[in-house]
């Protein structure tokens, strides 16, 4: 199985998931993974999975604006010229029986607080001609700035065992 993760990260708590997703998916098969900045930058590979993770914003995917917002907020580099939602705007439709996945970062409370980045990618995945094979998926941070809520890091592991579970059948079967 080959694997591509695309994240966006601003405070470092996407990249966690991402990471941790990778480690568990390594385990099935072959795993990139690449800050959208630098996905950008590659062609896009033959995969048997995208899976695609950005930080929560404003009840979505991030825009410039806020992106310029959380650099200023952090030390850390920020790309403010691209992030997930430009990414996946410039992709060429893929062909039939393409699959993802799609996973956000977004705070723990207020939990009431509707909008998930997850869900703004898994549709403009869907709109690209991807198959989803799960349910686009939230992973909790404390505050803003984060860290990520306690037992986040083996929620993203177990997720990513039941996509790679659902992957090697669908592959399994496919053959």
């Amino acid at each position: 199985m080959r694997v591509r993760i695309v994240y966006e990260s601003m405070f470092g708590n996407t990249a966690a998931i991402a990471k941790a997703v990778a480690a568990e998916l390594s385990a099935y098969g072959e795993v990139e993974v690449l800050d959208v900045a630098a996905a950008a930058q590659r062609p896009e590979p033959a995969v048997d999975l995208l899976v695609v993770g950005a930080p929560t914003h404003a009840l979505g995917m991030s825009r410039a604006r806020t992106r310029r917002d959380a650099a200023a907020r952090t030390e850390a580099p920020v790309s403010v010229d691209i992030g997930m939602r430009e990414w996946l705007d410039a992709a060429l439709p893929v062909p039939p029986g393409s699959r993802a996945a799609a996973f956000a970062t977004k705070a723990a409370k207020p939990s009431w607080l509707p909008g998930s980045a997850a869900r703004g990618a898994g549709k403009r995945l869907r709109r690209l001609g991807y198959e989803l094979i799960d349910a686009p998926t939230d992973f909790l941070v404390d505050g803003i700035l984060g860290p990520l809520t306690a037992g986040e890091l083996e929620r993203a592991r177990a997720w990513a065992d039941h996509l790679a579970q659902t992957e090697r059948d669908y592959l399994a079967h496919r053959s």
